[in-house]
């Protein structure tokens, strides 16, 4: 699936290329805001190939993430864990301070809506890039 084809049967929105976290992305990625009220709630949508840097999402207490697949196909890896395939309805529960990325297969377009949950002394560190040649190994 290309971008333009997922933006065909997407039902949230693409929103404008994600400039201010480039840096932490191999590819292109754009995010379009659903919520800042209450929880924060981001469409996040990855070209093909497209994927985020390894990631933490610190909390004292509480915190953490939740992806919710809905379009395209993708993967999820925690540290030291096999890359877990995901297709739209899928859900992630990523608990704060585990190491982990996410993004796009590398041949379609991806889009997940990623929900910060509240906590306590929250933070994100961002890390290194997915080793090529093992991201490469995925189908």
């Amino acid at each position: 699936m290309t971008l333009d084809e997922l933006r065909k049967v997407a039902i949230f929105p693409v929103g404008p290329e994600n400039v201010n976290f480039a840096q932490f992305f191999d590819g292109k990625s754009y995010l379009a805001p659903i919520s800042t009220e209450q929880v924060w709630i981001g469409s996040v949508t990855f070209e093909p190939a497209c994927r985020n840097h390894w990631h933490i999402h610190h909390a004292k207490s509480g915190g953490g993430q939740i992806l919710i697949v809905t379009a395209g196909r993708g993967y999820y890896q925690e540290w030291g864990k096999p890359a877990r395939e995901l297709f739209p309805g899928d859900v992630v529960n990523i608990p704060a301070n585990v190491k982990h990325w996410h993004g796009a297969a590398k041949d379609t377009a991806f889009q997940h809506l990623a929900v910060e949950c509240a906590g306590e002394e929250t933070s994100n560190e961002w890390c290194e890039p997915v080793d090529e040649q093992e991201y490469l190994k995925l189908k």
